[in-house]
């Protein structure tokens, strides 16, 4: 059996699924990280090293010097800069898009031309340059335009769904006139507010063929409820029942393998993961956006029911040789992750809180505990390092339960200043659930016979 060396480029919780998973393939020899992860490190065919990672040359010769096999890349940063296609030039192979196709997630504008030709569904639109043309477009427009976004990357947090018309010009002005997400500004996109529930589906792709992944939901807003500000995400579950059998297949046909289509007949292929940010409107699901790389906190859910060997969909995909028995699932469980943020969060961030009980949880069956934003001090104790800290992650045969069990695992990790959401999976479990266990989700405090 030839057994394999890879890269993984990223550093957050995301990373360290992938590293988590990748490490159980017989085929992964070693495991680099081009980040420190102190989760990460733990496992045992994985090695943290110092890569800068904005140095696509620097990069792709390390590569080739220490004999990569495969290069993932986790965060969209660096497909954005073209290390995609740095390392393409040196004959390493990477699962993620070149440059050219990573603009259907780094520039919302190209993107939004990009679903209009090829008939994707999406909210109605329009891009704009100049801060006037933007508001009288949000004040005369036939339906609601209160959705204003950044076209370029923000990091998440350059998307306001507005209340009313006055909201959605103030967005206008910060973005355009204020620069409060920098270059990522230069172009606002206006879009029509559409109505229903958001579903993240994921698929695999070699720039021909898709195979999905499970859907998930990811909880963005900082407080239950969905209130709050906008946040890298709170939490997620896997699977998603909010999809139904007949919108999946809608997906899978009318939007992935569409834009997939229409990337390689544009002579832009995709290799890696496309995800697809859907809302289920009463016409039928529509694009959100679409994202060129694995979700954060989604990936966290949907890698611990993937059965089969990532590394070797992973390799396919670059190989060209997909197919749908790449992939197959545990379908006997759900899987409810919670983030544990700090202090401040979205808007700061408290670093250098110490945190206890990782390692409790870790050891309970059906519990993990990925690391977002950790660090150890000198004196070997884990901290705080980052907006996003941990994701506790739990796996039970009932959604309700799954989600029991990830809560109270997030109650019981400790540090100064933490906060979580208490009600991650809610809307999933309110559509599958008899009335008994409806009335058992309604709050995790009263799940605690379902803890074990």
């Amino acid at each position: 059996m030839t057994r394999y060396t890879v890269l993984v480029v990223g550093g957050g919780g995301r990373e360290h699924a992938i590293c988590w998973k990748l490490a159980q393939s017989d085929h992964v020899d070693r495991i680099y990280l081009a980040s420190e992860n102190p989760g990460a490190e733990q496992l045992g065919k994985v090695e943290s090293v110092s890569l800068n990672v904005k140095d696509n040359k620097g990069v792709a010769e390390w590569c080739k010097k220490n004999g990569i096999s495969l290069v993932i890349v986790g965060p969209e940063d660096p497909l954005a800069n073209g290390l995609g296609d740095a390392l393409k030039n040196v004959g390493v192979p990477c699962f993620g898009p070149e440059q050219q196709a990573a603009q259907i997630e780094t520039d919302k504008n190209w993107a939004k031309l990009f679903m209009d030709r090829h008939k994707i569904p999406t909210a109605r639109w329009k891009g704009f340059t100049d801060a006037n043309e933007a508001k009288n477009f949000v004040n005369r427009s036939e339906f609601p335009a209160l959705v204003v976004k950044a076209a370029g990357l923000a990091a998440g947090k350059g998307v306001v769904v507005a209340s009313d018309k006055v909201e959605a010009c103030q967005a206008i002005d910060e973005i355009l006139v204020q620069k409060k997400f920098g270059s990522a500004g230069k172009v606002v996109v206006v879009e029509e507010l559409l109505v229903g529930e958001e579903v993240s589906v994921l698929a695999f792709t070699d720039g021909r063929k898709v195979v999905p992944l499970m859907p998930a939901q990811d909880h963005k807003r900082i407080f239950n409820g969905d209130e709050g500000l906008n946040t890298g995400g709170m939490g997620a579950y896997c699977p998603c029942p909010l999809l139904s059998h007949k919108d999946a297949e809608f997906v899978k046909k009318n939007i992935l393998q569409t834009a997939v289509d229409g990337l390689k007949a544009e002579n832009i292929p995709f290799i890696g993961v496309l995800y697809a940010g859907i809302i289920l409107t009463k016409e039928g699901p529509k694009v959100l956006e679409f994202n060129c790389r694995f979700g954060d906190p989604e990936t966290q859910v949907i890698l611990p029911l993937l059965k089969s060997d990532l590394f070797l969909a992973m390799k396919a995909c670059y190989d060209g040789t997909l197919t749908d028995s790449h992939i197959s699932w545990h379908t006997d469980v759900s899987a409810v992750g919670v983030i544990l943020a700090s202090r401040g969060y979205p808007e700061t961030s408290s670093k250098g809180q110490v945190i206890t009980n990782v390692d409790k949880i870790s050891l309970r069956h059906n519990h993990f505990v990925f690391h977002s934003g950790t660090k150890f001090s000198p004196k070997g104790e884990l901290l705080t390092n980052g907006g996003r800290v941990l994701i506790a992650v739990s796996l039970a045969p009932s959604l309700a339960q799954a989600a029991a069990r990830a809560t109270v695992a997030a109650e019981e990790i400790s540090f100064d200043g933490k906060q979580f959401r208490t009600d991650i999976a809610h809307k999933g479990i309110a559509s599958v659930c008899n009335k008994t266990e409806r009335c058992l989700g309604l709050h995790w405090r009263f799940w605690w016979t379902l803890r074990y």
